[in-house]
């Protein structure tokens, strides 16, 4: 079995900049998603510092963005290439493996030092990725509460070959993104609706409309869609300040609905906040990648914002841990100033584990992994990390 596209409709690839930066501004963003849910983690369950940061009441949405961008790359990188699927699948599993396991088991570690009871199960599940598919709540979030969305995103890549082939079938690629974008919505915006008439269980309710894999790959479709497009030679001319403007705005509008309806009801903008934020997300990473694509980067392609966006997936999987140790060793805030400290230390401990992690862990095992199992001569494929 490869990835492949359809004869009928592949178009001789250009020569595109598809390495592991190819397209610096995508890898530099993923920065700022994993900044924006830390932050949400921070004002959730250490306190607001100023109004501000209550900008990131409904940072959870920042797992979509990397949803909706990891669908673009993955399309980009591999649309008109025949790649044997086993060497696609061993790659993720390179790529999120080994820095979900050491994740888990310093996360799993704390659980045990500060005398939390987590069962072999959970971590069984999260370690085999699979703990998102349960209706339990104690294993979606057991070893590691953040890896429930590396859960979500192998299931996209045991589809992805089936999905690019798919998606890639049309002819006018363009109408294909904007037919795929209103479809997930409504499928999206009906299942919101469904599980809250007729899901009795507030569990079961979130599990299926925040973590269910089936629900959540709706999302990652409309990167594949758009990043076919852009493969194609679609350069949409899409201002970034503007795409930045409108996921601002979405955002205003969560934090409106929030106060009209509190989080704990049914109706409220916690799920909506998460599930409704693909097309927004999608106007960005479009609007970076032409950006790159037209040799305009700018700022987004500087050196360190590409670093960090290489540590961006550690910094995701180990900021929740620096918080609940802290948590655990001196307590929660009770003021402002202890608030702000606690945000201070928790944003300069996690980034810079995550360096670390990147650094001696992440890095060497993928390319390590990723060494053993070899293209032949005559077999194209990227070098992309997303």
């Amino acid at each position: 079995m490869e990835i492949r596209t359809p004869e009928e409709s592949v178009t001789t690839p250009e020569a595109r900049p598809i390495g592991r930066d190819g397209l610096p501004s995508l890898t530099s963003l993923r920065f700022f998603a994993a900044a924006f849910v830390v932050g949400y983690h921070l004002v959730r369950q250490v306190g607001p510092v100023t109004p501000v940061s209550m900008a990131f009441w409904y940072g959870r949405s920042g797992v979509t963005f990397f949803f909706v961008l990891s669908g673009v790359v993955l399309a980009w990188t591999y649309h008109a290439r025949r790649v044997p699927a086993r060497v696609f699948w061993w790659r993720r599993f390179a790529r999120i493996w080994p820095l979900l396991f050491t994740a888990t088991v310093l996360s799993v570690a704390l659980y045990l030092a500060v005398g939390t009871r987590i069962s072999a199960k959970e971590v069984v599940a999260a370690l085999a990725l699979v703990h998102a598919w349960f209706m339990d709540a104690t294993i979606v979030r057991g070893g590691n509460g953040a890896t429930w969305s590396l859960s979500d995103e192998a299931f996209f890549y045991l589809c992805f070959p089936l999905l690019l082939w798919a998606l890639a079938r049309s002819r006018r690629p363009v109408r294909q993104v904007a037919a795929t974008l209103v479809g997930t919505t409504a499928a999206l915006a009906a299942v919101w609706i469904l599980t809250r008439t007729l899901v009795t269980s507030p569990t079961v309710r979130t599990i299926l409309t925040d973590y269910f894999p089936p629900v959540r790959i709706l999302q990652f479709s409309i990167g594949v869609a758009a990043g076919v497009a852009l493969a194609r030679g679609w350069r949409p001319r899409i201002s970034l300040p503007m795409s930045v403007g409108l996921v601002l705005a979405y955002h205003g509008v969560m934090l409106l609905w929030g106060a009209a309806v509190p989080d704990g009801s049914l109706w409220s903008a916690y799920s909506a906040s998460q599930l409704f934020a693909g097309p927004v997300y999608l106007l960005l990473v479009l609007a970076a990648a032409s950006r790159d694509l037209r040799q305009e980067s700018g700022r987004l392609a500087s050196p360190w914002l590409v670093k960090l966006g290489h540590w961006s997936f550690a910094l995701y999987l180990v900021h929740d841990i620096v918080i609940r140790l802290l948590a655990a060793t001196v307590g929660l805030p009770s003021d402002l100033w202890q608030r702000a400290a606690t945000w201070l230390v928790v944003v300069i401990a996690s980034q810079a584990i995550a360096a670390a992690l990147y650094t001696w862990v992440e890095h060497p095992a993928e390319r390590h992994l990723r060494g053993l199992v070899r293209l032949s001569p005559t077999t194209t494929l990227s070098g992309s990390r997303i």
